[in-house]
């Protein structure tokens, strides 16, 4: 029974709820977020259940404030709560200080909502992980929160399927001076290798911020510039990715 036991740790020292909470996020659709220079990109498959459902019912990337993103893998219905309560964070902090919550600031506050069910008795921890950004005095951040209520920073990660190898990618790929016009052609280029069909304008979902400190999730007509990508095109983002990173080598 220790299995279903949510505050008792197993043999091995685990709390096997939370691995089980881990592995329903690593079955939800991908989501990318990259933090470049100037600016954020989110990026996350966006696969409806049927082609009767209604596209603008149901979004992986949406606002928690004017200045803040987030992006989620895993059960939806729980992203939604974890979305309400963050927003009532962000709007609580501006209302006081008349400022924004810094980004590292909202995420600490959703990992503590996310910790306390992973030791509350009735509860289970909460079947998602989410990414977080957004752009504060000290400039651009991305954060990820798991179902332990962990949260670290990161120059760029994944969550959900594939996110191993989107990982490994990442590393290879990534520098600290890319372009957030670059970060969204490599975070889209990244979806489409591992996208099970055709990927276009709806079943993809583009969120960015820049200097400007306004979170905007692009439009089905804005992110086709970026689904309808030509070989030509691909290959002169991954030439403008590398010189990037070679630049920083030397």
């Amino acid at each position: 029974m220790e299995n279903f036991a949510l505050t008792t740790f197993s043999r091995s020292g685990k709390l096997d709820q939370i691995d089980y909470a881990l592995e329903a996020m690593s079955k939800g659709e991908s989501s990318i977020g990259i933090c470049a220079k100037n600016g954020v990109v989110l990026a996350s498959e966006k696969k409806l259940s049927s082609i009767l459902v209604d596209e603008e019912s149901f979004h992986k990337v949406e606002l928690l404030g004017v200045a803040k993103g987030a992006a989620f893998s895993g059960l939806s219905a729980d992203y939604k709560t974890l979305l309400f309560k963050g927003r009532k964070e962000y709007h609580k902090f501006y209302s006081k200080y008349k400022t924004p919550i810094g980004t590292r600031r909202i995420a600490e506050e959703l990992g503590k909502v996310m910790q306390e069910a992973t030791h509350s008795g009735g509860v289970r921890p909460f079947g998602v992980s989410l990414l977080v950004a957004g752009y504060d005095d000290d400039g651009p951040h991305l954060c990820q929160i798991d179902p332990s209520g962990a949260y670290f920073g990161w120059k760029a990660t994944a969550i959900g399927k594939n996110m191993i190898s989107m990982k490994n990618f990442l590393e290879k790929r990534y520098a600290d001076n890319i372009e957030l016009e670059d970060a969204v052609h490599l975070a889209i280029l990244m979806l489409k290798e591992n996208y099970e069909g055709e990927m276009n304008e709806i079943n993809i979902e583009i969120g960015v911020i820049g200097a400007d400190k306004k979170f905007r999730v692009l439009t089905p007509s804005e992110a086709v510039s970026y689904t309808h990508l030509t070989l030509p095109t691909i290959l002169l983002v991954q030439i403008s990715v590398v010189a990037v990173v070679l630049k920083k080598k030397k």
